[in-house]
């Protein structure tokens, strides 16, 4: 899922910056933007991350901005005692020459140092600033976590309405299949007696009546898909409500779930039946879309 945070700190010798940000992606992948003098640090930064989060393609950005101001610049004072000696012997060869300004001392390499920061007290400072940063970073996700459990649980919601509606279909779909079966077979009576002057016993009839019947009532009769559709349904719900690392157990009941709804759309015997495995099988797909972004 989407995440985004930032954080800053300030030392003498400038400013530490950690900026984190991710998009949904199945699995993790890191990707990480540090200053060159910062690359020693990546693999600490590397295990903090992955020790918080598990999916997502995630950008981290680790830069280190050195002050502008006097208090990160010091003179390099051997150095201008060395010039100083330096121009001096050079005077005493040749009187008439100008001597250094102070621009032109300030510019010459190595007069002016940057504050350097030691590597264990640069290194204390990213570990802090990444635990601050992870903190947030990780409380934006939750957030959007939590939008999507709401989407996810309306899903649901709207599932439990469609298998509620035509759960009592399949026992009318059925009595109406009966009845056009004993028309059938009643005219298939009337055409054997006329056509070969023999007819079938009334008890003969019944028989192949109720055999046909209860063949095609197994091959329509959608009951137990809708029982495992129920009980899927509610397991899904108990995960969300449950929280925690959910991502790869909805992977599972999304696949369940499809299942179901494929087998209740190759049952289906009359068009509303079809409608409905439909309208299942599209909610499915936009949960599993979401299901992918989740931990």
């Amino acid at each position: 899922m989407t995440g985004y945070a930032v954080a800053s700190s300030e030392s003498e010798a400038g400013t530490l910056t950690i900026e984190i940000k991710s998009v949904n992606s199945r699995f993790l992948d890191l990707q990480f933007r540090i200053n060159d003098d910062l690359r020693s640090l990546e693999p600490d930064l590397r295990t903090a991350i992955m020790g918080a989060i598990t999916r997502g393609k995630v950008e981290v950005r680790l830069s280190f901005g050195r002050k502008a101001a006097s208090a990160s610049q010091q003179l390099n004072t051997s150095l201008l005692a060395d010039l100083t000696r330096m121009q001096n012997e050079v005077l005493q060869h040749f009187p008439g020459a100008s001597a250094m300004s102070v621009a032109e001392l300030l510019r010459w390499p190595g007069v002016i140092e940057e504050a350097q920061i030691g590597q264990e007290s640069l290194q204390a400072e990213v570990a802090a600033l990444t635990a601050k940063t992870i903190a947030a970073f990780v409380d934006s996700r939750k957030r959007e976590g939590a939008a999507l459990e709401a989407m996810l649980l309306a899903r649901i919601d709207t599932m439990e309405a469609i298998v509620k509606r035509i759960t009592p279909v399949i026992p009318q779909v059925i009595a109406q299949f009966q009845q056009k079966a004993v028309e059938r077979m009643q005219d298939a009576l009337g055409l054997a007696g006329h056509g070969n002057g023999a007819s079938l016993t009334r008890q003969e009839v019944l028989e192949r009546i109720r055999q046909e019947v209860t063949l095609y009532g197994i091959r329509i009769d959608v009951a137990e898909e809708l029982s495992r559709l129920s009980a899927h349904l509610t397991e899904t719900r108990h995960i969300l409500k449950k929280g925690g690392q959910v991502g790869k157990r909805l992977d599972f009941m999304m696949q369940e779930l499809n299942r179901e709804a494929n087998t209740l759309g190759a049952k289906a015997s009359v068009k509303e039946l079809a409608d409905a495995s439909m309208e299942l099988k599209l909610l499915i797909e936009q949960m599993r879309e979401q299901v992918q972004n989740l931990e």
